[in-house]
């Protein structure tokens, strides 16, 4: 059982904060995904992505946060500050729960908002192991989570599914958190600034894999920027 320390709620607050500043319009439901690999000399790999559902009478259609900017004409590169400094606070995140924990430490984790509620899960899987790419695990993610399904997607993503549902499943690890939303009055204006300006944030291009637009690697300060 995680310990969730006063300063690790306090963390969760400050997260949620910063999403709902990061979403420019109503919504109704958010899902946030979030990765940390190891590497060598304490080198860290991981990826940040969230869809978030639009507030309607019907039900819409998912928004990546990749598409926020040109969705509401905001600048990208400010934009995707916010998106490093949210993945710098979870990765603060990770480590007080290091701090305090002296076993195994989770490899990546999925924060639900929906109906007040705010929920985290905590996974052990072995991501640098792991039979699937990173961006296979995105659509398996989105199926999962989403329910975006072979039916809705490209010929290639209706590949990858196939082949996790007709896969050895391996029982995965999981942490459960939730409680209520009890932040109040928060901004989502649409003229975006930052406090922290020191941030050094580099766009590259994957060479090894396609390109992709919904999905952007972290590697500790840097982000590599796969756009179609």
């Amino acid at each position: 059982m995680l310990n969730h320390t006063k300063k690790i709620k306090e963390i969760y607050e400050d997260i949620q904060r910063k999403l709902y500043y990061m979403i420019p319009e109503k919504w109704e439901e958010l899902y946030l995904y979030s990765s940390f690999i190891e590497g060598k000399k304490d080198e860290k790999k991981g990826e940040l992505f969230f869809y978030y559902i639009p507030k309607g009478i019907f039900k819409k259609k998912p928004v990546n946060v990749y598409e926020i900017p040109s969705k509401f004409n905001l600048d990208e590169n400010q934009y995707l500050q916010l998106v490093q400094i949210l993945y710098n606070r979870i990765k603060e995140l990770r480590e007080e729960f290091r701090k305090s924990e002296s076993g195994e430490m989770w490899t990546n984790i999925t924060m639900i908002i929906e109906n007040s509620k705010f929920k985290v899960e905590y996974h052990y899987e072995d991501l640098k192991n792991n039979e699937f790419s990173s961006y296979e695990r995105h659509v398996i993610w989105r199926y999962k989570y989403l329910n975006i399904g072979p039916e809705q997607v490209s010929k290639e993503e209706k590949e990858i599914l196939k082949r996790y549902m007709l896969g050895a499943k391996t029982l995965d690890r999981k942490e459960t958190y939730e409680t209520g939303i009890y932040i109040r009055d928060i901004e989502n204006i649409v003229d975006y600034t930052t406090e922290d300006t020191s941030q050094n944030i580099e766009y590259e291009e994957k060479q090894e894999q396609p390109k992709r637009k919904n999905q952007i690697l972290m590697n500790n300060q840097d982000i590599e920027n796969d756009e179609n």
